[in-house]
Protein backbone atom coordinates (compact mmCIF):
# COMPACT_ATOMS: atom_id res chain seq x y z
CA UNK A 1 0.00 0.00 0.00
CA UNK A 2 2.87 2.36 0.95
CA UNK A 3 4.51 1.72 -2.43
CA UNK A 4 1.26 2.58 -4.23
CA UNK A 5 0.98 5.96 -2.40
CA UNK A 6 4.64 6.70 -3.02
CA UNK A 7 4.09 6.05 -6.72
CA UNK A 8 1.15 8.46 -6.82
CA UNK A 9 3.16 11.13 -4.97
CA UNK A 10 6.00 10.88 -7.48
CA UNK A 11 3.61 11.20 -10.40
CA UNK A 12 1.97 14.23 -8.74
CA UNK A 13 5.39 15.77 -8.25
CA UNK A 14 6.24 15.23 -11.91
CA UNK A 15 3.04 16.88 -12.98
CA UNK A 16 3.62 19.76 -10.60
CA UNK A 17 7.02 20.50 -12.09
CA UNK A 18 5.82 20.37 -15.72
CA UNK A 19 3.84 22.90 -17.78
CA UNK A 20 0.78 20.71 -17.42
CA UNK A 21 0.22 21.95 -13.91
CA UNK A 22 1.75 25.42 -14.17
CA UNK A 23 -0.19 28.68 -13.81
CA UNK A 24 0.68 29.74 -17.34
CA UNK A 25 -1.00 26.72 -18.88
CA UNK A 26 -3.92 26.50 -16.58
CA UNK A 27 -7.10 25.36 -18.38
CA UNK A 28 -10.42 26.06 -16.75
CA UNK A 29 -11.78 22.75 -18.04
CA UNK A 30 -8.96 21.05 -16.25
CA UNK A 31 -9.43 20.25 -12.61
CA UNK A 32 -8.11 17.99 -9.88
CA UNK A 33 -10.68 15.32 -10.74
CA UNK A 34 -8.91 14.76 -14.07
CA UNK A 35 -5.69 14.03 -12.26
CA UNK A 36 -7.43 11.89 -9.69
CA UNK A 37 -9.12 9.84 -12.40
CA UNK A 38 -5.84 9.50 -14.28
CA UNK A 39 -4.03 8.21 -11.19
CA UNK A 40 -6.88 5.81 -10.57
CA UNK A 41 -6.60 4.65 -14.18
CA UNK A 42 -2.87 4.00 -13.79
CA UNK A 43 -3.41 2.05 -10.59
CA UNK A 44 -6.18 -0.04 -12.14
CA UNK A 45 -4.07 -0.53 -15.27
CA UNK A 46 -1.06 -1.76 -13.27
CA UNK A 47 -3.30 -4.06 -11.22
CA UNK A 48 -4.73 -5.53 -14.45
CA UNK A 49 -8.25 -4.27 -13.71
CA UNK A 50 -8.76 -3.12 -17.23
CA UNK A 51 -12.47 -2.34 -17.05
CA UNK A 52 -11.81 0.13 -14.24
CA UNK A 53 -8.74 1.48 -16.01
CA UNK A 54 -10.74 2.31 -19.13
CA UNK A 55 -13.47 3.98 -17.10
CA UNK A 56 -10.97 6.31 -15.45
CA UNK A 57 -9.00 6.91 -18.64
CA UNK A 58 -12.21 7.95 -20.38
CA UNK A 59 -12.97 10.33 -17.50
CA UNK A 60 -9.60 12.03 -17.78
CA UNK A 61 -9.19 12.30 -21.56
CA UNK A 62 -8.49 16.02 -21.20
CA UNK A 63 -4.93 14.96 -20.38
CA UNK A 64 -4.49 12.93 -23.56
CA UNK A 65 -2.38 15.64 -25.21
CA UNK A 66 -0.75 16.91 -22.05
CA UNK A 67 1.18 13.90 -20.87
CA UNK A 68 3.15 11.65 -23.22
CA UNK A 69 2.53 8.42 -21.32
CA UNK A 70 -1.21 8.93 -21.21
CA UNK A 71 -1.86 7.86 -24.79
CA UNK A 72 0.47 4.85 -24.49
CA UNK A 73 -1.40 3.48 -21.47
CA UNK A 74 -4.79 4.38 -22.91
CA UNK A 75 -4.09 2.62 -26.21
CA UNK A 76 -2.86 -0.54 -24.50
CA UNK A 77 -5.89 -0.49 -22.23
CA UNK A 78 -8.19 -0.21 -25.27
CA UNK A 79 -6.41 -3.14 -26.91
CA UNK A 80 -6.75 -5.19 -23.75
CA UNK A 81 -10.50 -4.60 -24.01
CA UNK A 82 -10.48 -5.69 -27.65
CA UNK A 83 -11.29 -2.16 -28.88
CA UNK A 84 -8.73 -2.21 -31.68
CA UNK A 85 -10.47 0.16 -34.08
CA UNK A 86 -11.03 2.69 -31.31
CA UNK A 87 -7.35 2.53 -30.34
CA UNK A 88 -6.34 3.13 -33.97
CA UNK A 89 -8.73 6.09 -34.22
CA UNK A 90 -7.13 7.76 -31.20
CA UNK A 91 -3.69 7.15 -32.66
CA UNK A 92 -4.73 8.78 -35.91
CA UNK A 93 -6.01 11.78 -34.03
CA UNK A 94 -2.67 12.14 -32.28
CA UNK A 95 -0.21 10.75 -34.83
CA UNK A 96 1.49 14.11 -35.40
CA UNK A 97 2.26 14.50 -31.74
CA UNK A 98 5.21 13.15 -29.82
CA UNK A 99 3.11 10.95 -27.55
CA UNK A 100 2.40 8.45 -30.38
CA UNK A 101 6.09 7.58 -30.56
CA UNK A 102 5.96 4.05 -29.16
CA UNK A 103 6.27 0.61 -30.71
CA UNK A 104 2.65 -0.52 -30.38
CA UNK A 105 1.40 2.72 -31.95
CA UNK A 106 3.39 2.18 -35.15
CA UNK A 107 2.40 -1.47 -35.22
CA UNK A 108 -1.32 -0.67 -35.00
CA UNK A 109 -1.14 2.14 -37.58
CA UNK A 110 0.79 -0.13 -39.92
CA UNK A 111 -1.85 -2.84 -39.53
CA UNK A 112 -4.55 -0.33 -40.45
CA UNK A 113 -2.74 0.47 -43.69
CA UNK A 114 -2.29 -3.22 -44.49
CA UNK A 115 -6.01 -3.75 -44.06
CA UNK A 116 -6.61 -0.83 -46.45
CA UNK A 117 -4.21 -2.48 -48.95
CA UNK A 118 -1.99 0.59 -48.70
CA UNK A 119 1.23 -1.39 -48.35
CA UNK A 120 3.46 1.55 -49.22
CA UNK A 121 2.03 3.55 -46.31
CA UNK A 122 2.23 0.52 -44.00
CA UNK A 123 5.92 0.16 -44.74
CA UNK A 124 6.54 3.88 -44.32
CA UNK A 125 4.92 3.83 -40.85
CA UNK A 126 6.86 0.75 -39.83
CA UNK A 127 10.14 2.27 -41.04
CA UNK A 128 9.83 4.88 -38.28
CA UNK A 129 10.90 2.14 -35.88
CA UNK A 130 14.36 2.34 -37.44
CA UNK A 131 14.89 5.41 -35.26
CA UNK A 132 14.42 3.39 -32.07
CA UNK A 133 17.49 2.61 -30.01
CA UNK A 134 18.32 -1.07 -29.40
CA UNK A 135 17.49 -0.76 -25.70
CA UNK A 136 14.04 0.68 -26.47
CA UNK A 137 12.57 -2.56 -27.82
CA UNK A 138 13.09 -6.18 -26.84
CA UNK A 139 14.24 -9.00 -29.12
CA UNK A 140 10.75 -10.28 -29.90
CA UNK A 141 9.62 -6.79 -30.87
CA UNK A 142 12.57 -6.63 -33.26
CA UNK A 143 11.46 -9.96 -34.74
CA UNK A 144 7.91 -8.61 -35.12
CA UNK A 145 9.29 -5.54 -36.90
CA UNK A 146 11.48 -7.45 -39.33
CA UNK A 147 8.96 -10.21 -40.05
CA UNK A 148 6.08 -7.79 -40.53
CA UNK A 149 8.20 -5.91 -43.09
CA UNK A 150 8.64 -9.18 -44.98
CA UNK A 151 4.87 -9.75 -44.96
CA UNK A 152 4.23 -6.22 -46.28
CA UNK A 153 6.72 -6.90 -49.09
CA UNK A 154 4.95 -10.20 -49.81
CA UNK A 155 1.50 -8.64 -49.99
CA UNK A 156 2.69 -5.73 -52.15
CA UNK A 157 4.92 -7.60 -54.61
CA UNK A 158 3.40 -11.09 -54.54
CA UNK A 159 6.81 -12.60 -53.96
CA UNK A 160 8.98 -13.48 -50.98
CA UNK A 161 11.61 -10.95 -49.98
CA UNK A 162 15.22 -12.01 -50.36
CA UNK A 163 16.21 -9.87 -47.37
CA UNK A 164 14.42 -11.88 -44.66
CA UNK A 165 16.55 -12.18 -41.54
CA UNK A 166 17.10 -15.64 -40.08
CA UNK A 167 15.20 -16.06 -36.82
CA UNK A 168 15.61 -19.82 -36.59
CA UNK A 169 12.44 -21.86 -36.21
CA UNK A 170 10.24 -18.79 -36.59
CA UNK A 171 11.73 -18.14 -40.01
CA UNK A 172 10.90 -21.72 -41.05
CA UNK A 173 7.29 -21.13 -40.02
CA UNK A 174 7.16 -17.78 -41.84
CA UNK A 175 8.65 -19.38 -44.92
CA UNK A 176 5.92 -22.05 -44.97
CA UNK A 177 3.07 -19.55 -44.62
CA UNK A 178 4.44 -17.08 -47.16
CA UNK A 179 4.96 -19.89 -49.64
CA UNK A 180 1.41 -21.04 -48.94
CA UNK A 181 0.13 -17.51 -49.66
CA UNK A 182 1.71 -17.67 -53.11
CA UNK A 183 0.68 -21.31 -53.60
CA UNK A 184 4.31 -21.98 -54.37
CA UNK A 185 5.35 -25.49 -55.37
CA UNK A 186 7.63 -25.61 -52.31
CA UNK A 187 4.72 -25.16 -49.88
CA UNK A 188 4.26 -28.88 -49.18
CA UNK A 189 7.95 -29.44 -48.47
CA UNK A 190 8.01 -26.44 -46.12
CA UNK A 191 5.02 -27.73 -44.15
CA UNK A 192 6.47 -31.25 -44.08
CA UNK A 193 9.68 -29.79 -42.68
CA UNK A 194 7.58 -28.43 -39.79
CA UNK A 195 5.29 -31.36 -39.02
CA UNK A 196 8.05 -33.99 -39.36
CA UNK A 197 10.57 -32.07 -37.28
CA UNK A 198 12.06 -34.40 -34.64
CA UNK A 199 13.77 -31.65 -32.64
CA UNK A 200 10.76 -29.40 -32.02
CA UNK A 201 7.03 -29.76 -31.50
CA UNK A 202 5.15 -28.31 -34.43
CA UNK A 203 2.02 -30.43 -34.18
CA UNK A 204 -0.11 -27.27 -34.48
CA UNK A 205 0.99 -26.92 -38.07
CA UNK A 206 -0.67 -30.17 -39.03
CA UNK A 207 -3.88 -28.12 -39.10
CA UNK A 208 -2.42 -25.57 -41.51
CA UNK A 209 -0.86 -28.27 -43.67
CA UNK A 210 -4.20 -30.08 -43.89
CA UNK A 211 -5.87 -26.74 -44.58
CA UNK A 212 -3.54 -26.17 -47.53
CA UNK A 213 -3.93 -29.73 -48.87
CA UNK A 214 -7.68 -29.29 -48.67
CA UNK A 215 -7.45 -26.17 -50.85
CA UNK A 216 -5.53 -28.29 -53.37
CA UNK A 217 -7.97 -31.26 -53.16
CA UNK A 218 -5.16 -33.58 -52.06
CA UNK A 219 -7.35 -35.82 -49.89
CA UNK A 220 -4.99 -38.81 -49.91
CA UNK A 221 -2.25 -36.72 -48.34
CA UNK A 222 -4.72 -35.53 -45.69
CA UNK A 223 -5.59 -39.09 -44.71
CA UNK A 224 -1.89 -39.96 -44.38
CA UNK A 225 -1.46 -37.18 -41.80
CA UNK A 226 -4.65 -37.96 -39.88
CA UNK A 227 -3.77 -41.65 -39.58
CA UNK A 228 -0.55 -40.74 -37.77
CA UNK A 229 -2.19 -38.44 -35.19
CA UNK A 230 -2.02 -39.52 -31.55
CA UNK A 231 -5.61 -38.58 -30.70
CA UNK A 232 -5.08 -39.00 -26.94
CA UNK A 233 -2.10 -36.68 -26.64
CA UNK A 234 -2.32 -34.32 -29.59
CA UNK A 235 -2.97 -30.60 -29.22
CA UNK A 236 -6.60 -29.49 -29.08
CA UNK A 237 -6.40 -27.96 -32.55
CA UNK A 238 -4.97 -31.09 -34.13
CA UNK A 239 -7.48 -33.31 -32.33
CA UNK A 240 -10.38 -31.13 -33.49
CA UNK A 241 -8.98 -31.22 -37.03
CA UNK A 242 -8.83 -35.01 -36.85
CA UNK A 243 -12.53 -35.13 -35.88
CA UNK A 244 -13.48 -32.80 -38.73
CA UNK A 245 -11.59 -34.89 -41.28
CA UNK A 246 -13.03 -38.17 -39.99
CA UNK A 247 -16.55 -36.68 -40.24
CA UNK A 248 -15.89 -35.08 -43.65
CA UNK A 249 -16.52 -31.63 -42.13
CA UNK A 250 -13.96 -29.96 -44.38
CA UNK A 251 -15.83 -26.66 -44.46
CA UNK A 252 -15.10 -26.22 -40.74
CA UNK A 253 -11.40 -26.28 -41.59
CA UNK A 254 -11.52 -23.91 -44.56
CA UNK A 255 -13.90 -21.48 -42.84
CA UNK A 256 -11.49 -20.49 -40.07
CA UNK A 257 -8.28 -20.05 -42.05
CA UNK A 258 -7.00 -19.40 -45.54
CA UNK A 259 -3.41 -18.89 -46.68
CA UNK A 260 -4.70 -16.49 -49.32
CA UNK A 261 -6.09 -14.12 -46.70
CA UNK A 262 -3.60 -11.48 -45.49
CA UNK A 263 -5.42 -10.97 -42.20
CA UNK A 264 -5.38 -14.72 -41.52
CA UNK A 265 -1.64 -14.91 -42.12
CA UNK A 266 -0.88 -12.01 -39.82
CA UNK A 267 -3.27 -13.41 -37.23
CA UNK A 268 -1.30 -16.64 -37.07
CA UNK A 269 1.99 -14.74 -36.95
CA UNK A 270 0.77 -12.68 -33.98
CA UNK A 271 -0.45 -15.85 -32.28
CA UNK A 272 3.07 -17.26 -32.54
CA UNK A 273 4.53 -14.09 -31.03
CA UNK A 274 1.90 -14.18 -28.27
CA UNK A 275 2.85 -17.77 -27.54
CA UNK A 276 6.54 -16.88 -27.33
CA UNK A 277 5.84 -14.07 -24.87
CA UNK A 278 3.65 -16.41 -22.84
CA UNK A 279 6.54 -18.89 -22.64
CA UNK A 280 8.59 -16.04 -21.17
CA UNK A 281 5.81 -15.41 -18.59
CA UNK A 282 5.28 -11.96 -20.12
CA UNK A 283 1.52 -12.33 -20.16
CA UNK A 284 0.75 -8.67 -20.78
CA UNK A 285 2.64 -8.55 -24.07
CA UNK A 286 1.40 -12.02 -24.92
CA UNK A 287 -2.22 -10.93 -24.60
CA UNK A 288 -1.56 -7.81 -26.67
CA UNK A 289 -0.59 -9.96 -29.66
CA UNK A 290 -3.22 -12.59 -29.01
CA UNK A 291 -5.97 -9.96 -28.96
CA UNK A 292 -4.63 -8.56 -32.24
CA UNK A 293 -4.62 -12.11 -33.60
CA UNK A 294 -8.28 -12.54 -32.67
CA UNK A 295 -9.12 -9.13 -34.18
CA UNK A 296 -7.54 -10.10 -37.50
CA UNK A 297 -9.21 -13.51 -37.61
CA UNK A 298 -12.12 -13.75 -35.16
CA UNK A 299 -13.32 -17.00 -36.75
CA UNK A 300 -10.24 -18.74 -35.33
CA UNK A 301 -11.55 -18.38 -31.80
CA UNK A 302 -9.66 -21.46 -30.63
CA UNK A 303 -6.64 -19.15 -30.24
CA UNK A 304 -8.49 -17.57 -27.31
CA UNK A 305 -7.51 -20.53 -25.14
CA UNK A 306 -4.03 -19.08 -24.73
CA UNK A 307 -5.46 -15.81 -23.43
CA UNK A 308 -7.49 -17.81 -20.92
CA UNK A 309 -4.30 -19.64 -19.90
CA UNK A 310 -2.41 -16.37 -19.52
CA UNK A 311 -5.05 -14.91 -17.22
CA UNK A 312 -5.13 -18.15 -15.26
CA UNK A 313 -1.35 -18.10 -14.81
CA UNK A 314 -1.66 -14.53 -13.49
CA UNK A 315 -4.30 -15.72 -10.98
CA UNK A 316 -6.77 -13.47 -12.79
CA UNK A 317 -9.59 -15.99 -12.69
CA UNK A 318 -12.34 -13.46 -13.41
CA UNK A 319 -10.88 -12.57 -16.81
CA UNK A 320 -9.99 -16.19 -17.52
CA UNK A 321 -13.62 -17.22 -16.99
CA UNK A 322 -14.80 -14.42 -19.30
CA UNK A 323 -12.74 -15.94 -22.10
CA UNK A 324 -13.93 -19.45 -21.30
CA UNK A 325 -17.54 -18.33 -21.69
CA UNK A 326 -16.87 -17.85 -25.41
CA UNK A 327 -16.75 -21.64 -25.85
CA UNK A 328 -19.93 -23.72 -25.94
CA UNK A 329 -21.21 -27.22 -26.73
CA UNK A 330 -20.78 -26.64 -30.45
CA UNK A 331 -17.03 -26.17 -30.07
CA UNK A 332 -16.17 -29.84 -29.66
CA UNK A 333 -13.06 -30.55 -27.63
CA UNK A 334 -12.74 -26.84 -26.81
CA UNK A 335 -15.95 -26.99 -24.81
CA UNK A 336 -14.38 -29.78 -22.78
CA UNK A 337 -11.26 -27.64 -22.43
CA UNK A 338 -13.25 -24.83 -20.85
CA UNK A 339 -14.89 -27.29 -18.44
CA UNK A 340 -11.46 -28.56 -17.33
CA UNK A 341 -10.11 -25.04 -16.92
CA UNK A 342 -13.14 -23.93 -14.90
CA UNK A 343 -12.60 -26.98 -12.68
CA UNK A 344 -9.04 -25.76 -12.05
CA UNK A 345 -10.33 -22.31 -11.15
CA UNK A 346 -12.84 -23.88 -8.73
CA UNK A 347 -9.98 -25.85 -7.21
CA UNK A 348 -8.10 -22.62 -6.51
CA UNK A 349 -11.08 -20.98 -4.80
CA UNK A 350 -13.11 -23.83 -3.28
CA UNK A 351 -10.75 -26.79 -3.00
CA UNK A 352 -10.36 -30.30 -4.34
CA UNK A 353 -13.75 -31.84 -3.60
CA UNK A 354 -15.71 -28.97 -5.21
CA UNK A 355 -13.47 -29.15 -8.25
CA UNK A 356 -13.92 -32.92 -8.63
CA UNK A 357 -17.66 -32.64 -8.09
CA UNK A 358 -17.93 -29.96 -10.79
CA UNK A 359 -16.02 -31.82 -13.48
CA UNK A 360 -17.76 -35.13 -12.81
CA UNK A 361 -21.17 -33.43 -13.01
CA UNK A 362 -20.22 -31.80 -16.33
CA UNK A 363 -18.75 -35.04 -17.66
CA UNK A 364 -22.00 -36.85 -16.87
CA UNK A 365 -23.96 -34.38 -19.02
CA UNK A 366 -21.91 -35.22 -22.11
CA UNK A 367 -23.77 -37.66 -24.34
CA UNK A 368 -21.44 -40.37 -25.63
CA UNK A 369 -18.13 -38.70 -24.62
CA UNK A 370 -15.24 -39.28 -26.98
CA UNK A 371 -12.33 -41.51 -26.04
CA UNK A 372 -10.20 -38.37 -25.61
CA UNK A 373 -12.58 -36.95 -23.00
CA UNK A 374 -12.73 -40.27 -21.11
CA UNK A 375 -8.93 -40.37 -21.17
CA UNK A 376 -8.78 -36.84 -19.77
CA UNK A 377 -11.14 -37.84 -16.95
CA UNK A 378 -8.90 -40.77 -16.08
CA UNK A 379 -5.84 -38.50 -15.92
CA UNK A 380 -7.66 -35.87 -13.86
CA UNK A 381 -8.83 -38.43 -11.31
CA UNK A 382 -5.35 -39.97 -11.19
CA UNK A 383 -3.90 -36.53 -10.41
CA UNK A 384 -6.46 -36.14 -7.63
CA UNK A 385 -5.32 -39.56 -6.29
CA UNK A 386 -8.71 -41.14 -7.01
CA UNK A 387 -6.89 -44.17 -8.35
CA UNK A 388 -9.65 -46.77 -8.26
CA UNK A 389 -12.08 -44.52 -10.14
CA UNK A 390 -9.35 -43.55 -12.60
CA UNK A 391 -8.70 -47.24 -13.34
CA UNK A 392 -12.33 -47.63 -14.43
CA UNK A 393 -11.91 -44.87 -17.01
CA UNK A 394 -8.55 -46.23 -18.19
CA UNK A 395 -10.21 -49.63 -18.65
CA UNK A 396 -12.79 -48.02 -20.95
CA UNK A 397 -10.13 -46.26 -23.02
CA UNK A 398 -7.92 -49.38 -23.27
CA UNK A 399 -10.88 -51.50 -24.38
CA UNK A 400 -11.41 -49.09 -27.30
CA UNK A 401 -7.72 -48.80 -28.23
CA UNK A 402 -5.97 -51.17 -30.61
CA UNK A 403 -2.87 -52.87 -29.22
CA UNK A 404 -0.70 -51.49 -31.99
CA UNK A 405 -2.02 -47.97 -31.47
CA UNK A 406 0.55 -45.27 -30.77
CA UNK A 407 -0.96 -44.61 -27.32
CA UNK A 408 -1.40 -48.19 -26.09
CA UNK A 409 1.89 -48.42 -24.19
CA UNK A 410 1.27 -45.14 -22.39
CA UNK A 411 -2.25 -46.23 -21.40
CA UNK A 412 -0.86 -49.39 -19.80
CA UNK A 413 1.75 -47.29 -18.00
CA UNK A 414 -0.87 -44.93 -16.60
CA UNK A 415 -3.21 -47.68 -15.47
CA UNK A 416 -0.31 -49.70 -14.08
CA UNK A 417 0.85 -46.75 -11.98
CA UNK A 418 -2.68 -46.49 -10.54
CA UNK A 419 -2.66 -50.17 -9.59
CA UNK A 420 0.72 -49.66 -7.94
CA UNK A 421 -0.63 -46.79 -5.81
CA UNK A 422 -3.46 -48.97 -4.44
CA UNK A 423 -0.97 -51.82 -3.84
CA UNK A 424 -2.36 -54.19 -6.47
CA UNK A 425 1.17 -55.08 -7.45
CA UNK A 426 0.44 -58.09 -9.68
CA UNK A 427 -1.82 -56.05 -11.92
CA UNK A 428 0.61 -53.14 -11.81
CA UNK A 429 3.59 -55.26 -12.82
CA UNK A 430 1.56 -56.89 -15.58
CA UNK A 431 0.61 -53.52 -17.12
CA UNK A 432 4.06 -52.00 -16.80
CA UNK A 433 5.83 -55.05 -18.24
CA UNK A 434 3.38 -55.11 -21.18
CA UNK A 435 4.09 -51.44 -21.74
CA UNK A 436 7.81 -52.20 -21.88
CA UNK A 437 7.20 -55.00 -24.39
CA UNK A 438 5.82 -52.35 -26.74
CA UNK A 439 8.38 -49.64 -25.89
CA UNK A 440 11.34 -51.44 -24.24
CA UNK A 441 13.45 -48.31 -23.83
CA UNK A 442 10.83 -46.03 -22.31
CA UNK A 443 12.91 -44.44 -19.56
CA UNK A 444 9.95 -43.34 -17.45
CA UNK A 445 8.24 -46.73 -17.41
CA UNK A 446 11.56 -48.41 -16.63
CA UNK A 447 12.09 -45.98 -13.77
CA UNK A 448 8.58 -46.36 -12.37
CA UNK A 449 8.60 -50.16 -12.38
CA UNK A 450 12.15 -50.41 -11.04
CA UNK A 451 11.49 -47.98 -8.19
CA UNK A 452 8.31 -49.88 -7.33
CA UNK A 453 10.40 -53.04 -7.03
CA UNK A 454 12.99 -51.24 -4.90
CA UNK A 455 10.29 -50.16 -2.45
CA UNK A 456 9.09 -53.76 -2.23
CA UNK A 457 12.65 -55.14 -1.97
CA UNK A 458 11.81 -57.18 -5.04
CA UNK A 459 14.24 -58.17 -7.82
CA UNK A 460 16.76 -55.50 -6.79
CA UNK A 461 19.41 -56.56 -9.31
CA UNK A 462 16.92 -56.56 -12.18
CA UNK A 463 15.62 -53.18 -10.99
CA UNK A 464 19.17 -51.77 -11.10
CA UNK A 465 19.61 -53.08 -14.65
CA UNK A 466 16.36 -51.37 -15.70
CA UNK A 467 17.47 -48.13 -14.05
CA UNK A 468 20.80 -48.25 -15.88
CA UNK A 469 18.84 -48.52 -19.15
CA UNK A 470 16.60 -45.63 -18.10
CA UNK A 471 19.62 -43.52 -17.20
CA UNK A 472 21.20 -44.25 -20.58
CA UNK A 473 18.06 -42.88 -22.28
CA UNK A 474 17.61 -39.85 -19.99
CA UNK A 475 20.95 -38.79 -18.52
CA UNK A 476 19.74 -35.68 -16.73
CA UNK A 477 16.36 -36.71 -15.42
CA UNK A 478 16.43 -36.03 -11.64
CA UNK A 479 13.86 -38.72 -10.80
CA UNK A 480 15.87 -41.40 -12.59
CA UNK A 481 19.07 -40.17 -10.94
CA UNK A 482 17.35 -40.40 -7.55
CA UNK A 483 16.05 -43.90 -8.26
CA UNK A 484 19.37 -45.31 -9.41
CA UNK A 485 21.19 -43.67 -6.52
CA UNK A 486 18.71 -45.18 -4.08
CA UNK A 487 19.11 -48.58 -5.71
CA UNK A 488 22.85 -48.53 -5.07
CA UNK A 489 22.17 -47.40 -1.51
CA UNK A 490 20.02 -50.48 -0.96
CA UNK A 491 22.82 -52.83 -2.02
CA UNK A 492 25.35 -50.92 0.10
CA UNK A 493 27.30 -49.23 -2.70
CA UNK A 494 27.26 -45.80 -1.04
CA UNK A 495 29.95 -44.28 -3.28
CA UNK A 496 27.90 -44.88 -6.42
CA UNK A 497 24.74 -43.90 -4.57
CA UNK A 498 26.24 -40.57 -3.50
CA UNK A 499 27.41 -39.87 -7.06
CA UNK A 500 23.89 -40.12 -8.51
CA UNK A 501 22.15 -38.35 -5.62
CA UNK A 502 24.57 -35.44 -5.88
CA UNK A 503 23.38 -34.91 -9.45
CA UNK A 504 19.74 -35.35 -8.46
CA UNK A 505 19.93 -32.79 -5.64
CA UNK A 506 21.46 -30.22 -8.03
CA UNK A 507 18.52 -30.62 -10.39
CA UNK A 508 15.79 -30.90 -7.71
CA UNK A 509 17.03 -29.12 -4.57
CA UNK A 510 13.48 -28.70 -3.20
CA UNK A 511 12.28 -32.26 -3.59
CA UNK A 512 11.63 -33.88 -0.17
CA UNK A 513 12.35 -37.47 -1.27
CA UNK A 514 15.65 -36.56 -2.91
CA UNK A 515 16.77 -34.66 0.19
CA UNK A 516 15.71 -37.56 2.42
CA UNK A 517 17.57 -40.10 0.30
CA UNK A 518 20.68 -37.94 0.12
CA UNK A 519 20.65 -37.52 3.88
CA UNK A 520 20.45 -41.30 4.38
CA UNK A 521 23.38 -41.90 2.04
CA UNK A 522 25.53 -39.24 3.70
CA UNK A 523 24.76 -40.71 7.14
CA UNK A 524 25.88 -44.15 6.04
CA UNK A 525 29.10 -42.58 4.75
CA UNK A 526 29.68 -41.07 8.24
CA UNK A 527 29.04 -37.53 6.98
CA UNK A 528 26.49 -36.99 9.73
CA UNK A 529 26.50 -33.20 9.93
CA UNK A 530 25.72 -32.99 6.19
CA UNK A 531 23.10 -35.73 6.55
CA UNK A 532 21.26 -33.78 9.25
CA UNK A 533 21.38 -30.68 7.06
CA UNK A 534 19.52 -32.43 4.24
CA UNK A 535 17.08 -34.11 6.61
CA UNK A 536 16.26 -30.74 8.15
CA UNK A 537 15.72 -29.35 4.65
CA UNK A 538 12.83 -31.80 4.23
CA UNK A 539 10.96 -30.24 7.17
CA UNK A 540 10.97 -26.87 5.40
CA UNK A 541 9.61 -28.24 2.11
CA UNK A 542 5.89 -27.72 1.63
CA UNK A 543 5.39 -30.91 -0.42
CA UNK A 544 6.68 -33.17 2.32
CA UNK A 545 3.80 -35.15 3.86
CA UNK A 546 3.32 -35.60 7.59
CA UNK A 547 4.49 -39.23 7.66
CA UNK A 548 7.75 -38.24 5.99
CA UNK A 549 8.26 -35.36 8.44
CA UNK A 550 7.66 -37.71 11.39
CA UNK A 551 10.23 -40.13 9.97
CA UNK A 552 12.69 -37.25 9.51
CA UNK A 553 12.24 -36.10 13.11
CA UNK A 554 12.94 -39.66 14.28
CA UNK A 555 16.14 -39.76 12.23
CA UNK A 556 17.24 -36.40 13.59
CA UNK A 557 16.90 -37.83 17.09
CA UNK A 558 18.49 -41.26 16.70
CA UNK A 559 20.04 -41.28 13.21
CA UNK A 560 20.21 -44.45 11.12
CA UNK A 561 21.38 -47.84 12.31
CA UNK A 562 23.85 -49.53 10.00
CA UNK A 563 22.95 -53.10 9.21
Amino acid sequence: MLVKYLKIFIILLLFYTTPLYSKNNYNKKFNSKNLSDYFSAITAYDNKKNKDALKFFNSSKLLINKHDLYLNRYILSLVRAGKIKQSINYLNLNKDKKNTDFFEAYLLLSLESIQNNDFKKANKILKKLDNFEENEIDMLSLIVYETLKSYIYLFKNKKISSKIQDFGDLSSITQAFQSCYLNDKKTISYFLNLVDNKEATYSRYKFFYINYLLSQNKFENINDIVNKIDILNSSLLVYQTNIWVKNNQFKNISDIFSCENENNLLSEFFFIIGNLYSNQNNYEKSNFYLILSNYLNPKFKFNLTLIAENYYNEDNYVESKKILLKFNKNDGIYNWYQIKKRAKIIYQSDGEEESISYIISKFNTIKDPSIRIVYDMANILKNFKKFETAIGYYNEVISKTKKFDISYAELLYRRGSCYERIREYNKSDQDLLKSLEIKPNDAYVLNYLAYSWLERNYKIEVAIEMLERAHKEERNDPYILDSIGWAYYLIGDFIKAEKFLTEAIKLMPDDPIVNDHYGDILWMMDRKIQARYYWKSVLAIEDADEDMKKNINDKLLIGLIKT
